[in-house]
Formats: structure tokens, sequence, C-alpha cells
């Protein structure tokens, strides 16, 4: 079965703050894997939900697009990372693009360890790429940064948004620099290392 695309946008109630970086993902996604996308459409099927909620964006090959929305709960005030025992393979082509191909993040995602909010995956030279549904973003002292999108991490709305730079970072490295997790829902948040 062929992928779909997904963008996973925050309404706020009044609008979709990061809609245009939605739109460029989703552009340059489609562009790459051949898949039909009309951005006119995509913009007239998003929902305007009652107070802030989560709208989930899918887009076929054939460019057909399924939406849905969900209220948002609150955030945490911070989360609590861990670890992931599996690896991601820098190499593979699909960790550039958001699609429904996302097997070992659901089940990464559906076996998080009590009490930790999420979890990191490191690549195949044991560089940290990202989580399950958030980019990192870290400080060493010198500003933030976040993985280069080479050691295999999604080019996510949030980070296109800050416009950090890139900088590897090693699972070593991770109990000795400030931290954050974020995404383009949530924004960004700050995270606290368990190890």
């Amino acid at each position: 079965m062929t992928p779909r695309l997904i963008e996973t946008m925050l309404w706020d109630g009044a609008s979709y703050p990061r809609l245009p970086l939605h739109l460029v993902r989703l552009a340059g996604s489609a562009a790459v894997l051949r898949y039909s996308c009309d951005l006119t459409a995509v913009q007239e099927a998003l929902p305007a939900p009652e107070g802030t909620a989560r709208v989930r964006l899918t887009l076929g090959q054939a460019g057909d697009i399924e939406v849905t929305a969900a209220p948002l709960p609150p955030a945490a005030s911070h989360w609590r990372l861990a670890l992931s025992p599996l690896r991601l393979d820098s190499a593979d082509p699909w960790l550039r693009h958001k699609t429904t191909r996302r097997a070992l993040y659901d089940a990464s995602r559906a076996a998080l360890p009590e009490g930790v909010e999420e979890v990191i995956f490191l690549n195949e030279r044991g560089e940290v790429c990202e989580g399950t549904i958030s980019t990192l973003f870290f400080d060493r002292g010198q500003g933030m940064r976040t993985p280069p999108l080479a050691s295999g991490c999604l080019p996510g709305v949030l980070r296109a948004e800050l416009g950090c730079p890139e900088e590897v970072l090693r699972a070593e490295d991770l109990p000795q620099v400030r931290l954050w997790a974020g995404n383009a829902l949530r924004g960004l948040i700050p995270a606290v290392w368990l190890g």
C-alpha cells in the first residue's frame, strides 16, 4: 500500500499559525514522491473547529485528501526523554518525508516507558536523530541547535520556523546539554534527559 503524506497542524481557535510551512513541506514531498498535490484543495479541506484543535491532513498519491480534527489537550510543562533501543538508517529516503509509513515510530510511541513523554532515536553511527513525534533541539552553551537532516531526521515544520543551525549530537552528549523537544502542534517544550 502506498503511504500517504501527513501534515499534523495546530488550529489555535482562529487560524493555522504554521500553515505556510506545512504547505511548503507537503508540496515538496509531493513533488519528490510524484504525488498529485493541489494546495488550493488542501487549504479548502481544512476545517475551522471550535476551540484549539489537532488537525491531521493526509494526502494520497492521486491527490485525494482526508482530514480529521480533535480537541487539543493542554501540554505538559516539560517532557521527560529517554533513548529508544531502535536505530534509524540515515540513508532511508522515507525519513525525509512525513508519511503514514510510521510503524517504527508508532510502535515506539505505544511502548513508551512509564514517566516518559518521548523517546529519542539514534542512527547507525550513534548520532541523535529525533523523537517519535518531535524534533530535538539542544544547547551546549553556544545557542540552540538541532541534529542535521543528514543524520536521518524529518524536515520538521518547527525546525523550519526556528531556523536553528544544525550540529551533530551524540548519545553520550545528551546528559550534558540543555534540551527541548518540539513539533508544529505543541511548539517548543523544555525537556529533561532521563537516560
